[in-house]
């Protein structure tokens, strides 16, 4: 991680360290002497948290792979230089981090990759076009210490023979696949961004429920027809991202696991909105026998929700955002007492910094040697 933007205002001067947050016309530093010291307080409690909530790393052992919709990446003029350090420590805690919903322009991508410093990359798509695309494509930025892309990279498209008879002729936004490779692990990741919303059908239009449940089967088809004709890089495929899938669309779910994928056992029914109401993001897996999570001491796969308004943005740190919710609100007249502060912190501030919703996270044994040699032992 790269904190030379944190240093107090007397050690730039002399050493001239290269600095992320500049007005471009001026130079000068966009972040104040107070913002640094309750960006640096605060990095403190989420590196605290995330020893806690998250497992570590170990060399040939462990992959922890994330997901994660990173609110209008990209698109959000009012978020500050301190929400992309909490954003890129949050990142640096895994070792891919696959992100919906970053947007047209790059910038919050751009300074994110040089707070996370040299030993990350990533690999984006480009926009979906059109309106239902809403100028979004996904990510992915890894750690190349840890893991290499496989070189795959492409998008799911599906065939007009798969969708004749249907309103729905490709996804919203096209789903993506990138391989990666770590040790002995060989996986596949097909990034989602589902239909939102559980609007009931009005007139000629379909439900919410009913368009998101089409684009997941003609999803399944395609995959299934691939899987079939071996024409993946490998057998080890995880479909994840933001599903949008509300916790009465267990027919959806089905559509996936008839398809042979099973839904990581750390994070089945967890809540995954800010709001701690809906298990939008979803991560399910169609490996071989040899592709294993890790388990903790009850037995149970290693995986789950990371909470970071419990350590950034929290409900105690409110009123240290005061005047910065003044400088943002389009009508900040309207914050006029105490209330009206904590309801659009809530609603809207915090996340517009940060995300409406929480990674998820599992961790991937890398070390599949004593199921091989087992394996072999089995042949003789």
């Amino acid at each position: 991680m790269w904190y030379n933007d944190l240093r107090p205002e007397n050690q730039l001067k002399p050493n001239a360290y290269a600095l992320i947050f500049t007005n471009k016309q001026t130079g000068a530093q966009l972040m104040s002497e107070s913002d640094k010291k309750r960006t640096i307080d605060h990095l403190i409690a989420l590196k605290k948290g995330i020893l806690k909530d998250i497992p570590r790393k170990r060399v040939d052992d462990n992959i922890l792979l994330a997901s994660w919709n990173i609110k209008e990446f990209g698109h959000l003029n009012e978020r500050m230089p301190e929400s992309l350090f909490y954003i890129a420590e949050i990142i640096n805690a895994f070792d891919i981090v696959a992100i919906q919903e970053i947007k047209s322009t790059l910038e919050d991508l751009n300074n994110i990759m040089r707070i996370l410093g040299s030993d990350w990359s990533y690999v984006i798509t480009d926009i979906t076009e059109g309106t239902d695309g809403n100028k979004e494509r996904f990510g992915y930025i890894y750690n190349t210490k840890r893991v290499q892309h496989s070189g795959l990279s492409g998008e799911i498209v599906i065939p007009p023979e798969f969708y004749e008879g249907t309103e729905i002729k490709q996804l919203k936004r096209t789903p993506s696949i990138i391989g990666f490779e770590s040790g002995w692990k060989k996986f596949s990741i097909i990034n989602l961004h589902l239909h939102p919303g559980e609007g009931g059908a009005t007139g000629d239009e379909r439900s919410d429920h009913d368009i998101r449940k089409e684009e997941v089967a003609l999803l399944m088809k395609v995959l299934n027809e691939k899987k079939q004709k071996d024409n993946f890089w490998n057998d080890n495929l995880i479909v994840l991202g933001d599903t949008n899938l509300y916790k009465e669309d267990t027919d959806i779910v089905q559509l996936i696991t008839d398809s042979g994928f099973k839904e990581s056992d750390g994070l089945v029914g967890k809540m995954t909105n800010t709001s701690l109401n809906q298990i939008y993001d979803r991560i399910f897996l169609n490996v071989d026998s040899f592709f294993k999570l890790m388990h903790d001491e009850a037995g149970n796969e290693k995986g789950g929700v990371f909470n970071l308004f419990d350590y950034v943005l929290s409900d105690a740190q409110r009123p240290l955002y005061h005047q910065k919710m003044l400088e943002h609100k389009n009508n900040p007249d309207t914050l006029v007492d105490d209330n009206a502060f904590d309801k659009y912190y809530h609603r809207y501030w915090k996340r517009n910094q940060l995300s409406d919703h929480l990674p998820v996270w599992i961790e991937i044994d890398t070390d599949s040697s004593p199921n091989f040699l087992g394996f072999l032992s089995s042949q003789f």
